[in-house]
């Protein structure tokens, strides 16, 4: 009798054991989150001029923040002012040459209409005006020309950011499409992670995730937690690279996803590595 409690006290712990691991252990892992490591990415721009020229002034430094349609730098744009002024001034005396034309016709309609002149004379009046009218449209159309080139003197952030580079400095002399700035935008803000095959079926596009920075926000004393959702799944596999490589994984094939931050709030920064938890029940 004493020996058969020893077998039945170890059945019971077989089946308790048997329990937890066909039960617990299968609820655990359904309510596991799918963990993914990857990188901050955020959209950079670089901006320039129009047209060549002077810098004269830059009103930002890398670190500051600018709003759409800041003005950021200027050229000295006292030759396209003066270009301005003459498409003008030609504007002017197109359109006086097209008056005396029109005068020159309107005197001599009626002496062509009782043949009191030729018709290749009346005709030369006529091709006259019509050429003079061609230039003064053409002046007109350079005055606008003269107003665009005078207005790509002043250079306007394209969004809101984050000065990341000041590239030029006053005085310099810079030619149409020499960067000036490179601007941070503040929107979209995603992370860069890659997914096993594996685990492809766990996400779509829409899926939630939550996202953890490797980094401590010192206000808090806490790592900070976005919300936020995929946004781009690779339709290719590429192998594992190599700044997110693992002994494990060294072979693998993966895909890349771009997991979306529904509301940045500017602490996430380029490159800063975070963490992607996304629960396989959602």
């Amino acid at each position: 009798m004493k020996k058969r409690i020893p077998v039945i006290l170890l059945l019971l712990i077989g089946a308790a054991a048997a329990v937890y691991f066909l039960y617990f252990k299968k609820t655990d892992t359904q309510t596991s989150d799918l963990t993914l490591y990857g990188n901050v990415e955020i959209r950079q721009v670089d901006i320039s001029f129009q047209v060549p020229g002077v810098i004269q002034d830059m009103f930002f430094e890398e670190g500051d923040t600018v709003k759409k349609g800041d003005l950021v730098a200027a050229l000295d744009d006292k030759d396209y002012q003066i270009n301005l002024l003459r498409s003008q001034a030609a504007v002017k005396g197109q359109k006086a040459a097209l008056d005396e034309a029109n005068s020159l016709i309107e005197a001599n309609t009626q002496l062509y209409k009782d043949d009191m002149i030729p018709k290749h004379q009346y005709t030369s009046y006529i091709n006259s005006r019509n050429g003079i009218r061609a230039a003064y449209d053409a002046a007109i159309i350079t005055v606008h020309f003269q107003e665009n080139q005078l207005a790509y003197t002043k250079l306007y952030a394209p969004d809101d950011g984050i000065i990341s580079t000041r590239i030029r400095e006053p005085g310099s002399t810079v030619g149409a499409g020499q960067l000036i700035y490179t601007i941070t935008k503040q929107n979209p803000v995603w992370i860069r992670a890659y997914i096993a095959e594996v685990n492809l079926g766990d996400v779509t596009l829409g899926t939630k995730a939550r996202v953890i920075t490797d980094t401590v926000d010192r206000t808090t004393g806490q790592k900070k937690e976005y919300t936020g959702r995929v946004g781009y799944i690779s339709p290719v596999a590429e192998f594992t690279p190599k700044a997110v490589q693992t002994e494990d994984l060294r072979t693998d094939l993966v895909y890349r996803i771009n997991v979306y931050v529904d509301e940045s709030d500017g602490f996430l920064k380029q490159g800063m590595p975070a963490t992607i938890k996304i629960n396989l029940n959602n």
